[in-house]
């Protein structure tokens, strides 16, 4: 690239000063501050004011600052509620000058407002508001550029994310294999489902370069800390739409342990004030990771050129580590999550497939010999807060707990308990429930199926006819599935969608075989005992599930409340083929979404 091969002597902080005051009258001290290519300098006057003077790189053209002193000049009249750089003229009225450096070369200068704040970088934590209204800010930004034309903006760009495939080039120098192969799994990626769609995405021009250094927090009081401003506008251009979000959604990932969380907050701001087309929802998974990847197969490049470039390499470590993280996230959920981000239903298949079972789940068979739709059973209430678990946590533990709902049933003169769905738990204590072994760390808690408690070997008959996907014996980490089958189910129109049988005896296994059908009403498993089904009292853990993520017999019976909406719209109420009839379930507390969201509704 042309501004690598082109060296130019830094400017020193006495020239900038000349500088301030020979163009604007201005008697200033002068500070250094980073930049990748171009000279740039915090000036502060003796009255206390403040500006940045850019000294720019000798190969960058006139139509560029330009470019960047319109697109400055045309927020300030359509987006004046933010607070943005204005461009100061100098004391003859031009927005940049010429000017002559020590090293003989020919360069523009030109002066800004300072904008007072913290970097992103430095304020710790990003919580969900802070990122969310970095996302509104960009949207506010994006959204006022709409009208924005100027033909610098056609520009070749290292970060223009639609032309992103200059990296394949440069792989290569990337010395670690196992990071090689990660930048070249998002490049496959981008290849396959990215280039074909860029004839659908909008484009305009966008700021392009939302960096946690380029980001402006207020001030820790008074509360919420939000972003107030950015800076540097070197990377304006015009390019596809969404990759703004995608840009600020991966520089937000920088550091975070939830990296999906983070990117999602981004996203929801800035859909909240400019909204996304459902095509460019898609796309963001990939284009969040390919952002990433340009920013470290650019640093392994440039370490080529200056192995120790500070500038360069300074978010290299932590790209690395959020790309990592990313990567080991299914693209499917975090489509769903970014929908859901979006206040769009999360899974774009469930509506059709709930009016499917809706339907059809009339005529399905019933899971026991005994009809579920009529035979006696008791609800049982195994949620946060149960007066029937108690507050003793021994109680929850195997023995304790089927002994008391075997009493209960007793009592009730039943044969059947049922455990009920999207209900908050806290029996699962197993390591498999938790991130990791701190008590600090959110917990899987949601339970996503329906548990049906009855004698071990009472045999389980598939609901409708189906084929088998998995069969698995999930027995290595306690409270998992035991053994567990998994059966797949073509509707046609609606698309496929899956059944699982958790907590089943050995025997079933090995009676059957991967691919083969079962039949509607057909008898093809039996519930284990404690001993085999992953030490539960015995019972079916029943879940419908409508895309397995690539996740086969690892798909979770249970979620983290902090993605529940995304995890129930991927696993509906299996009650919609049980059948079991709905004034046997007590009432509910409603979940704080369902609050919120009557609060709304009462206040008009």
């Amino acid at each position: 690239m042309l501004l690598e091969s082109s060296v130019a002597h830094p400017f020193s902080v006495e020239e900038a000063a000349r500088l301030a005051r020979d163009l604007y009258g201005l008697d200033v001290t002068a500070k250094s501050l980073p930049g990748e290519y171009d000279d740039n300098f915090h000036l502060i006057v003796v009255d206390g004011a403040q500006y940045v003077l850019k000294v720019m790189h000798p190969a960058r053209a006139r139509s560029f600052i330009d470019l960047q002193c319109q697109a400055l000049q045309h927020l300030a009249k359509h987006a004046e509620a933010i607070v943005l750089p204005r461009v100061i003229p100098t004391q003859d009225g031009e927005l940049q000058t010429e000017i002559e450096a020590a090293d003989g070369t020919k360069r523009l200068a030109w002066l800004l407002t300072f904008v007072p704040g913290t970097v992103l970088a430095k304020v710790h934590p990003h919580s969900d508001e802070l990122l969310k209204s970095l996302g509104r800010l960009l949207g506010t930004i994006d959204s006022s550029l709409q009208t924005f034309s100027h033909p610098a903006a056609q520009r070749k760009l290292k970060w223009d994310l639609s032309a992103a495939g200059w990296i394949k080039g440069h792989v290569k120098e990337i010395a670690d294999l196992s990071l090689r192969l990660l930048v070249e799994k998002f490049l496959t990626l981008y290849d396959s489902e990215i280039v074909p769609a860029l004839g659908r995405f909008r484009r305009s021009v966008i700021y392009g370069d939302a960096n946690d250094h380029n980001v402006l927090v207020s001030d820790p009081w008074p509360l919420p800390r939000e972003a107030v401003s950015v800076i540097d506008f070197g990377d304006i251009h015009y390019g596809i739409t969404v990759s703004e979000v995608a840009i600020a959604a991966a520089y937000a990932m920088l550091g975070e342990k939830d990296v999906l969380r983070a990117a999602a907050s981004v996203v929801a701001g800035y859909h909240a004030v400019f909204p996304l087309q459902q095509v460019e929802i898609a796309a963001l998974y990939n284009l969040i990771g390919m952002r990433l990847a340009v920013s470290v197969t650019n640093s392994a490049h440039r370490k080529t050129i200056k192995a120790e470039d500070a500038y360069v390499t300074v978010s290299e470590t932590p790209a690395w580590e959020a790309l990592e993280r990313l990567a080991k996230i299914n693209g499917r959920f975090a489509h769903y999550t970014f929908r859901q981000a979006c206040g769009l239903s999360a899974v774009p298949q469930n509506e059709g497939m709930q009016r499917w079972l809706e339907k059809n789940g009339r005529d399905a068979a019933s899971l026991f010999d005994a009809h579920l739709r009529t035979a006696p059973s008791v609800v049982l209430d195994l949620s946060v807060g149960s007066e029937f678990l108690g507050a003793d946590p021994h109680d929850s533990e195997t023995p304790v707990l089927t002994s008391k709902i075997s009493e209960l049933m007793e009592e009730a003169k039943v044969s059947i308990g049922v455990g009920r769905y999207d209900e908050p738990r806290l029996l699962y204590t197993s390591p498999l429930f938790g991130a990791d072994a701190s008590p600090l760390e959110e917990r899987r808690t949601i339970h996503l199926g329906m548990d049906l408690f009855a004698e071990p070997g009472t045999a389980i008959r598939a609901p409708l006819e189906g084929v088998i996907h998995t069969l698995a014996n999930n027995d290595v980490v306690p409270l998992d599935y035991g053994p567990l089958v998994i059966l797949q189910h073509d509707t046609g129109d609606a698309g496929e969608f899956f059944t699982l049988y958790g907590h089943l005896d050995k025997e079933s296994l090995a009676r059957l075989k991967i691919g083969q059908r079962i039949a509607r009403g057909e008898k093809f498993a039996h519930i284990g005992t404690s001993k085999e089904n992953g030490g539960w009292a015995p019972h079916l853990h029943f879940q419908i599930i409508l895309d397995l993520l690539d996740l086969d017999a690892n798909f979770p019976g249970v979620a983290y409340a902090s993605q529940r909406a995304v995890w129930t719209g991927l696993s509906p109420n299996p009650n919609l083929l049980i059948g079991i009839p709905e004034n046997r379930f007590p009432k509910q507390d409603p979940t704080p979404q369902q609050t919120l969201t009557a609060r709304r509704e009462l206040l008009g």
